[in-house]
């Protein structure tokens, strides 16, 4: 059985070093345990700093971004920019607050610019017509800025430091100066005229239908929504009223002055209470002033969390891109995010999908340090009923499952295994759910929402798990998401998720003191599960179907990634990862861009970074069939947000990884990056990792325990290593092999290790040595 991701073995303890555990921790040592002034060979390379050198004086990280302006000169580096005006969605800057969102870009067909409003809580409440149209997100519609003259030349920015579109647009009239941004619900817009121009703001209404119409006909039954009606009250506010069936939109706005304030409120499932909230929103918000001094103060503390630099100025940018993108399009508590976010625009998935989408967009998370930006954990906690729900009847006691995609609340029946159904995207959102957990040790969430859920989730499997006559336990043809024959049984992607399932819930049972009676049935399964299928080419679909034509999704490749039950700690599977991944891509044809992102972070786990980047840049090739878009968005057959956020996390991938309880500093940094610089990257185990890297070597490397957890670090350094707490002790270490260190670090303490004489401990972005021009249309 491979080692689960975060499982913890207890540390062997050959040194004490320092006074962090006092006399009596050290009369407790074992007979046999090492002097304290014995030295530890780190790798057989490096060696760690005795236990009898003297007591040293605190060290410090100096952080070169403390400052305001230090921040804002960076990310000002980092921001989009039009010196054209945006014609197309995926052209034009984007705003959003984790709920309200626009898009801007001209008025199609017209001499005026379009600001989008959509919400991501906006849906249809009408399940019988399933997800792409019953339970599907809906339009809310759209303001135009309609100048008096014809634009000839626009000249924006969107800031990252202030998450705010500012800029000017000349016309033959003159020019219009604007700022906008969304906070609280509110979109807010300052527009000023000179010459002959004036501010002209419209909103248009849109029809609450599915975008699915654009592609299809609505279901047998289906009807269209009731019309919107429109009032304006004594203080000018005007507002559009939508009736839905079982709920409401309300979109109010007011101008006053040069400002306009939007508001959008949704409810369900009264009718009525959408319209106090969309006005209640306007009165907190007051005026852009005030709310831009709300929004400025949050925007400014969010980035403050993490730091990243690298020295590719495109993807540098584009890594920074993403971030603003996901603080825009997610917060936890709010509604779990559509294949577009909250930026609806014509495409055949309104919705959420389970199998692979959802999934990729929340990885990247992590590692920034966000966790307050985790809606997907947030969603499965409050949607257990329905996760049950949707399975069959007869299994509503004991199991829980999601089908492909569903409206925010996982309103989605899935299929039973021996049918072809997609059953396993539970589990896999689960995983999600659980690199939440082992990021921040939470064990509230533990408790309250991985154990139960996943315990119904994989409830679910074991009642189609069967023997076979080799003795071993087969599963029933399920769908191995997309890849498109008949679905075969014993499919590799649920294999890994089961494997998967099984074992954290074993390790969970354990972590919350829990005397399961399903145990020793986890364990069973565990035993008797049948192997992987494989053949000359790597990992199969599933029993009887090789992997023989191009695929996009990496379904049948999921132990090896996200979930690492196959990885390259296991020498034996080396040779398998190696042909499977080469295999996959050998088949070209139906390749996507989050194939390629997947691919980057598979060859980032074997530390060929050289590989994994020349994958990542294949997706912002513009000759490549679907490319990243010039404000960083992506699509498909219509706008799929997952992708860039994806690549992000292959970045990350190269940068520092903490599969299966060892934190890997600098792991698959491509050569042609020198320098790179990491700071309170956040890992399992719920560690901050601050780390230097200069002329392709890593300088240092300074932990901090948020948890207490068991530290376990591959640190890539060569020579004399030094270990030192924040008190300037030396650290006790333990040689584990393979450029691995143990490390005694207590929760809330800091240790730095780096070897020769002691580097500069300076945390500041790194020269760019790769130029490349702004993303937007510069």
């Amino acid at each position: 059985m491979t080692s689960q991701p975060g499982t913890h073995s207890p540390l062997p303890r050959r040194v004490l070093l320092g006074t962090a555990l006092g006399g009596a921790a050290a009369a407790a040592l074992p007979a046999g345990a090492a002097h304290a002034d014995e030295p530890v060979r780190a790798a057989g390379v490096a060696d760690v700093a005795p236990a009898a050198r003297p007591r040293r004086s605190p060290w410090k990280l100096r952080d070169a971004m403390r400052a305001d302006g230090a921040w804002e000169e960076f990310l000002r580096g980092q921001d989009l920019l039009w010196s054209r005006l945006p014609t197309l969605w995926h052209e034009g800057p984007f705003l959003g607050d984790g709920q309200l969102g626009s898009m801007v870009y001209q008025e199609p067909g017209a001499n005026q610019l379009r600001f989008t409003v959509q919400h991501g809580r906006v849906q249809d409440h009408r399940p019988e017509f399933g997800s792409g149209w019953g339970t599907c997100r809906l339009p809310v519609g759209h303001l135009t800025l309609e100048p008096v003259g014809t634009i000839t030349s626009v000249d924006w920015r969107l800031s990252l430091w202030n998450a705010e579109l500012t800029g000017t647009v000349t016309t033959t009239a003159g020019t219009l100066t604007l700022s906008a941004l969304i906070h609280d619900e509110v979109f807010a817009a300052r527009v000023t005229a000179a010459g002959d121009e004036r501010v002209t703001w419209t909103f248009h209404p849109e029809e609450a239908l599915s975008p699915r119409h654009i592609s299809e006909a609505p279901p047998s039954g289906y009807t269209v929504n009731p019309p919107w009606i429109t009032r304006t009250s004594a203080d000018g506010t005007e507002q559009v009223l939508q009736p839905l069936t079982g709920g409401q939109t309300a979109t109010a706005y007011r101008r006053t002055g040069h400002d306009l304030l939007l508001s959008v409120g949704h409810s369900s499932p009264s009718d009525t209470a959408a319209e106090a909230d969309s006005l209640r929103n306007l009165r907190r918000a007051a005026s852009y002033t005030a709310l831009r001094r709300r929004h400025t103060q949050w925007w400014h503390a969010f980035y403050r969390k993490s730091f990243v630099s690298f020295p590719d100025q495109r993807l540098q940018s584009f890594h920074w891109i993403q971030l603003y993108k996901v603080a825009s399009a997610s917060r936890a508590g709010g509604p779990v995010m559509a294949t577009s976010g909250p930026w609806l625009e014509p495409t055949p998935w309104p919705a959420v999908w389970w199998n692979l989408n959802v999934q990729l967009e929340y990885w990247l998370i992590h590692g920034f340090n966000h966790p307050e930006l985790d809606s997907l954990a947030t969603t499965l906690r409050q949607s257990q009923e329905q996760l049950a729900a949707n399975v069959p009847t007869a299994y509503r006691t004991d199991s829980s499952g999601i089908g492909r995609s569903s409206d925010m609340f996982a309103n989605r029946e899935v299929g039973r295994p021996g049918t072809g159904a997609e059953t396993g995207d539970l589990t896999w959102a689960l995983h999600n759910v659980w690199l939440s957990y082992r990021h921040s040790m939470d064990k509230a969430l533990l408790r309250d929402t991985i154990y139960p859920v996943l315990r119904r989730a994989v409830n679910y499997y074991l009642h189609f798990l069967n023997p076979g006559s080799d003795g071993r336990l087969h599963l029933p043809s399920t769908l191995s998401p997309e890849y498109p024959v008949v679905p075969p049984q014993d499919t590799n992607y649920d294999l890994a998720l089961i494997r998967w399932g099984c074992q954290t819930l074993i390790e969970s049972a354990e972590l919350l003191a829990v005397d399961d009676e399903l145990i020793p049935r986890w364990q069973e399964v565990l035993a008797r599960l049948t192997p992987y299928p494989v053949d000359d080419n790597g990992f199969m679909i599933g029993a009887d179907t090789p992997y023989a034509q191009s695929h996009r999704h990496y379904s049948h490749l999921l132990m090896v990634y996200p979930l690492y039950l196959v990885n390259w700690d296991q020498p034996g599977s080396r040779d398998l990862i190696t042909k499977s991944v080469a295999h996959w891509h050998a088949l070209t044809g139906a390749h996507r861009g989050y194939s390629y992102t997947g691919a980057a972070s598979m060859y980032a786990m074997t530390g060929d970074g050289d590989t994994a980047i020349t994958y990542l840049r294949k997706f912002f090739d513009p000759t490549t069939r679907y490319p990243c878009r010039a404000n960083t968005h992506y699509t498909e057959a219509g706008p799929v947000i997952e992708t860039p956020l994806s690549a992000s996390q292959s970045l990350h991938d190269m940068f520092c990884q903490s599969w299966g309880g060892v934190i890997r500093v600098f792991p698959a940094v491509p050569s042609s990056w020198a320098d790179a610089t990491l700071h309170d990257f956040r890992t399992q185990g719920a560690f901050l990792v601050s780390a230097v890297r200069k002329a392709g070597v890593t300088r240092f490397i300074r932990i901090r325990s948020l948890a207490g957890e068991p530290l376990k670090l591959r640190h890539g350094l060569t020579g004399h290593l030094t270990v030192l707490l924040d008190d300037g002790t030396p650290a006790d270490t333990d040689d584990l092999g393979d450029g691995t260190l143990a490390i005694d670090l207590p929760r809330g303490r800091e240790v730095l290790v780096h070897a020769g004489s002691r580097p500069d401990l300076v945390i500041a972005p790194v020269a760019v040595s790769e130029p490349g021009a702004p993303w937007g249309l510069p």
